[in-house]
C-alpha cells in the first residue's frame, strides 16, 4: 500500500470559513502579532492572548469540515495515509483523518507555561484566565508562537521521508521552518502534488510535481479520484 503524505496549510481551513494568517483581510491585517502571538505577549498581557486564542477557539467550533478535509480523509480508503499540518484546528480530525500531525500546536489544548510536555485538553471553547496545570502552573495555549521552536518538526520531517506520494495543499510555503518540510521527501523519484490556486516558490524541487490550480475543496476532490484511477 503506497504511502501518502499530506501537508495541508491555511488554505485548506479556509474553505469553511476560518480566516487565514497572512491574506490581506487575514488575521495579522487585524491584530498585531507581537500583541497576541508571542511570549512577550504572554508575560506582558496574559488576558490579551488568552482571549485572542478564546476566540479562535469559538469560531473553529462554529466551522465544519469542508470537502478539501473529507476528501483527504477518504485517501485511507486505498492508501496509508499521514497528514502533516500547518493549522491549529481540529477540522482534519472531525473530517475523519486518523492520522496528523499538528506543527503549529492544537486549539483543542492547553500546556503548562513551565512545562512544554504537560499538555492537557479544553473542555469547550474559554480557557479562565487562572486556570492552572496539574503541576500547579498556569496555563497557556498549546500553540507554537513566534519565535518558540517548533517540536513537531523533526517527527513531521520523518513523516515526509517516508512518503512515496506527497501533496501540498493551501499553503504558500512561506512559513519556515514549515516550507523546508518539502526538502524532506525521500528523492527527487516522489511525485509532488500541489494544490492551490497560487503559485508557491517549488523552482528548486526537481521531482514530477503536478499543480491544480484550484482552492483545496475543489482541488482535493479531483486529485483523490485521480490518484485512486493511477495508484490503486
Amino acid at each position: 500500500m503506497k504511502k501518502i503524505v499530506v501537508f495541508s496549510g491555511a488554505g485548506v481551513s479556509a474553505d469553511s470559513g476560518i480566516p487565514t494568517y497572512r491574506s490581506k483581510d487575514g488575521l495579522w491585517a487585524n491584530y498585531r502579532i507581537e500583541e497576541v502571538c508571542t511570549p512577550e505577549a504572554l508575560a506582558s498581557d496574559r488576558a490579551k492572548v488568552i482571549r485572542f486564542y478564546n476566540e479562535r477557539r469559538r469560531e473553529m467550533m462554529s466551522k465544519q469540515p469542508n470537502a478539501g478535509h473529507y476528501a483527504i480523509a477518504d485517501l485511507e480508503r486505498c492508501f496509508d495515509v499521514k497528514v502533516v499540518t500547518q493549522n491549529i484546528d481540529n477540522l482534519h480530525e472531525r473530517a475523519g483523518s486518523s492520522s496528523v500531525t499538528h506543527l503549529h500546536g492544537e486549539l483543542t489544548k492547553l500546556r503548562s507555561v513551565t512545562n512544554p510536555d504537560l499538555i492537557t485538553p479544553i473542555d469547550g471553547w474559554e480557557q479562565q484566565l487562572d486556570e492552572r496545570a496539574s503541576d500547579g502552573s498556569l496555563l497557556r495555549p498549546h500553540i507554537v508562537f513566534f519565535g518558540e521552536s517548533v517540536p513537531m518538526f523533526d517527527k513531521a520531517a520523518r513523516i515526509v521521508a517516508s512518503a512515496d506520494i506527497l501533496i501540498v495543499v493551501g499553503t504558500s510555503l512561506a512559513v519556515y521552518p514549515a516550507a523546508s518540510l518539502v526538502n524532506y521527501v525521500r528523492d527527487e523519484q516522489v511525485p509532488i502534488y500541489l494544490v492551490d490556486p497560487a503559485e508557491p516558490n517549488i523552482a528548486f524541487l526537481r521531482n514530477p510535481i503536478t499543480h491544480i490550480k484550484a482552492a483545496s475543496a475543489i482541488g482535493m476532490p479531483t486529485l483523490v479520484e485521480q490518484l485512486k484511477h493511477k495508484f490503486a
